[in-house]
């Protein structure tokens, strides 16, 4: 496939996107156009099929469902459907549906699927990048908001003598899951950045210490 056929496609998948909903600030239009940006770096870098990374990419979270909703660990496989759907109404070429939605069903922690080829192992790397470094704290704080957690627990804000309580407290999250994201991802270009972005937080952690 033609990969001048890409801005054209993105086009369409912004504009798509734009009219449906999301579940928290955390996984709006933004967040995809971040996702769509890292994963297209990590394709190149990888040598992956930009066809199936690209539509996968954005469309990821066209179906997307708050953190505490029963059927969260659907939501990508729903979002795989719609996605599917979608670019059968705009004719893009059929020998990519199956990628495409199996990338997209891939990416999420909830539905525990094993991603299976490059592409998907790419945009899951993609999607767990960003709740890394910088954006990774900001996201973790929106949505934290939104589920009314507290900051951190006052006396043992940073998990050293209990179980991290990610319901509860904010901070916790960090030690929950977010630390655990660098070792699960699949490429070396994303295990770099991961490692990277990790390191921001803790330094995040470090200055929250001294100032509490």
């Amino acid at each position: 496939m033609s990969l001048e056929f890409l801005p054209e496609l993105e086009h369409q998948c912004r504009v798509f996107l734009q009219t449906q909903g999301h579940a928290d600030s955390a996984h709006d239009l933004s967040h995809i156009s971040r996702v769509v940006k890292v994963a297209k770096q990590l394709a190149i870098e990888e040598c992956a099929d930009l066809a199936v990374v690209v539509p996968a990419a954005w469309l990821h979270d066209c179906v997307s469902l708050p953190k505490n909703h029963p059927d969260r660990h659907l939501a990508s496989t729903m979002a795989g459907d719609k996605a599917v759907a979608f670019l059968l109404s705009i004719a893009y070429p059929s020998q990519y549906y199956d990628a495409i939605h199996h990338a997209i069903r891939a990416h999420s922690f909830s539905a525990n699927v094993v991603p299976e080829s490059l592409e998907a192992k790419i945009v899951q790397d993609a999607d767990r990048l960003d709740a890394l470094g910088a954006i990774g704290i900001a996201r973790c704080m929106q949505v934290s908001g939104a589920l009314n957690r507290t900051l951190y627990a006052l006396d043992d804000p940073f998990c050293e003598e209990r179980k991290p309580d990610d319901v509860r407290y904010s901070i916790d999250h960090f030690y929950h899951k977010l630390f655990r994201i660098s070792g699960s991802l699949n490429t070396p270009s994303a295990q770099l950045e991961g490692s990277r972005r990790e390191q921001v937080m803790r330094l995040f952690l470090e200055q929250l210490a001294l100032e509490i």
